[in-house]
């Protein structure tokens, strides 16, 4: 693995894992980079915490993660299915401590 990439698992609807390696060199979020990976992902808003449609589930690495912001939390509050460990993709910036999370599109079943 190269010096600037980390890698992810999206956990899939039957439960098998794909493991993906991810730039955290580009400044790209978490919604950005699984929608190049041709993950279905609305992201309506574009990436402003504004539709939600690009919620997952965060099932390994929580504590890995920045700080949910007030906009995340207000827009996360909208749903009516959301989970203690539910996140807008769009607000997590790709970093080296993300290394090793796992993920699974909070849609799919």
């Amino acid at each position: 693995m190269e010096e600037n990439n980390i890698t992810l698992h999206v956990q899939n609807p039957d439960g098998s894992r794909t493991t993906l390696e991810a730039p955290v060199d580009m400044g790209l979020s978490l919604m950005e980079y699984l929608k190049a990976c041709e993950y279905d992902i609305l992201a309506t808003c574009g990436g402003m915490a504004l539709c939600a449609t690009c919620c997952v589930d965060v099932l390994e690495g929580e504590d890995k993660l920045n700080e949910m912001s007030d906009d995340e939390y207000a827009m996360l509050d909208t749903l009516p299915d959301v989970l203690p460990n539910s996140r807008l993709a769009c607000q997590l910036q790709l970093n080296p401590a993300m290394d090793g999370l796992v993920v699974k599109l909070h849609h799919a079943e």
